[in-house]
């Protein structure tokens, strides 16, 4: 009997399957700066991605769509007409030093995905002294999430209010050596208003005892006191006070800082113990 032996070859045929595409997702919040007074303000929004675990990517923030606006040189626009700017700038610290630009050059920010939704603050600044007139600016930005992925996008708005603000600063005032002679000196007042703010700037009686804006007076040794003015005209005949409509010295704002004279006098004839005469005067803006 012929016996046969078979063998059976068994093949198997493995079928390679796509690689499941790497997706990502980005949301990022509104930045409200709310009102600005030319004073610095600092505020946070934030960035959140959510990519696959072992996903690495970066968050560039884009320049904004103001004219001639640059990573380093945001502005937002507004104010009358719609045709004013605001500067502002993105940081990715809390330090507010590191520009949150779009490249790896200008700062943009590194991650690898976990699975889950991850936040990154956005420290946004608008610098002081900034000078823009009165009104509401806004600007947009759009964070791109860029990897080995189809970038995502996210875009954002800021936003902030201009209003009328005032700030105010002076020198002092130093007769120097008074020997009985009329004496006559000079001191500046600054004041920096937004454009298009009226003001009126007032000076008080000082701190004598008794003083008031038309006799004024700075106090020595023993309590002994020594009469002095202030005006706010060279001819020294308008004195400066502190009443509205009547004493004080007017003016509008432009953006930059002005100057104001005020002109002091000792009049001649004082007789008042040797020694240092001092007296305190607040000056201040109304708008």
């Amino acid at each position: 009997m012929r016996r046969l032996a078979l063998v059976m070859l068994l093949v198997f045929a493995c079928f390679a399957q796509p690689a499941k595409a790497v997706s990502c997702s980005a949301y990022a919040s509104s930045l409200v700066f709310g009102t600005y007074f030319g004073s610095t303000i600092d505020v946070t929004g934030s960035v959140t991605v959510t990519c696959p675990q072992g996903t690495t990517y970066d968050i560039g923030l884009n320049a904004g769509i103001a004219p001639g606006d640059t990573i380093t040189t945001r502005a937002m626009t507004g104010g009358a007409g719609g045709q004013s700017s605001l500067g502002y700038a993105l940081y990715s610290n809390a330090a507010y030093t590191n520009n949150w630009g779009n490249s790896a050059g200008t700062g943009w920010v590194a991650g690898t995905g976990s699975g889950n939704a991850q936040t990154y603050t956005i420290y946004a600044q608008i610098p002081a002294n900034e000078i823009s007139p009165t009104g509401s600016y806004t600007d947009t930005i759009t964070a791109s999430v860029t990897g080995n992925f189809s970038t995502v996008t996210a875009q954002f708005s800021v936003t902030a209010t201009v209003m009328a603000g005032c700030n105010i600063s002076a020198n002092a005032l130093n007769f120097g050596t008074y020997a009985g002679l009329l004496t006559n000196t000079t001191t500046t007042i600054f004041v920096t208003c937004t454009p298009s703010t009226s003001y009126n700037v007032g000076l008080n009686a000082g701190s004598a005892p008794g003083a008031t804006v038309t006799a004024r007076a700075m106090t020595g040794p023993g309590a002994s006191s020594l009469g002095y003015s202030l005006f706010s005209n060279p001819a020294r005949t308008i004195n400066w006070g502190q009443t509205i409509g009547s004493d004080t010295v007017t003016g509008t704002g432009t953006g930059v800082q002005q100057s104001l004279t005020v002109y002091g006098q000792i009049p001649a004839g004082q007789s008042a113990n040797p020694g240092s005469y001092t007296d305190t005067i607040t000056a201040t803006v109304t708008y």
